[in-house]
């Protein structure tokens, strides 16, 4: 028997919200500018839905705010808290109009067996490495340029010059920890800081748990 060549399912995806505060072009411009210097690499590609809850009737010029993030390498994939005109805006533009609802219950299937990788060597510049479901643990150093990447926690048992971005899949509860912090970027559930975050709050080249406190990240020192 022939397979369709189609198949329609439901699914769910976890998708970025970026909310709109403003319908000034060069305010949004000069805002995502600074925000996406601050980690270029973290941003581009990412798929984005647009809040305009904030934002009055009429007064934001929705496809020019999409070429500025298309321009910017950023992925426009609808709008959600618009208004009636502002969603025909969207349509116009190519957008869909995500609307919150009430979710319907189905049944939950078996979580997928956590995995722990280990690591036994250091991450150099350029390297990227991805646990997906699972936890990564690094007996090394994470060097400038590189990048480790992981659904649970890290654990790097050397210094961490890099990047580290534990939680990718929206764990809030995962943690990173590391024998000697001085990272370019730390990210947990979406949630990141950079190198002058560590050091606005006291942590330079230190051992250190970072996790999240609400929507913020602290950092614990580890005992010697």
């Amino acid at each position: 028997m022939r397979k369709a060549s189609l198949e329609l399912k439901g699914s769910s995806f976890t998708l970025s919200v970026l909310h709109i505060n403003t319908s000034d072009l060069d305010s949004i411009t000069l805002d995502l500018d600074k925000k996406l210097a601050q980690a270029p690499q973290f941003f581009i590609g990412a798929p984005l839905v647009l809040n305009l809850s904030a934002v009055e009737d009429g007064k934001l010029d929705l496809a020019a705010v999409k070429d500025l993030l298309v321009s910017r390498q950023l992925v426009i994939v609808g709008v959600t808290g618009a208004s009636d005109a502002q969603s025909e805006q969207a349509k116009a533009c190519g957008l869909a109009s995500v609307k919150a609802g009430k979710q319907t219950q189905m049944p939950s299937p078996p979580p997928a067996p956590r995995t722990t990788r280990i690591v036994r060597q250091n991450v150099r510049s350029g390297q990227q490495i991805y646990v997906k479901n699972g936890d990564l643990i690094i007996f090394g150093a994470v060097g400038n340029g590189a990048e480790v990447i992981a659904d649970g926690s890290i654990h790097i048992y050397g210094a961490l010059r890099g990047k580290a971005m534990a939680g990718a899949n929206g764990e809030r509860d995962a943690v990173i920890l590391a024998s000697h912090l001085e990272p370019e970027l730390i990210s947990i559930a979406g949630q990141y800081w950079l190198t002058e975050n560590l050091q606005k709050h006291g942590v330079t080249a230190k051992s250190g748990c970072v996790r999240l406190d609400g929507d913020s990240l602290t950092v614990e020192a580890l005992p010697l």
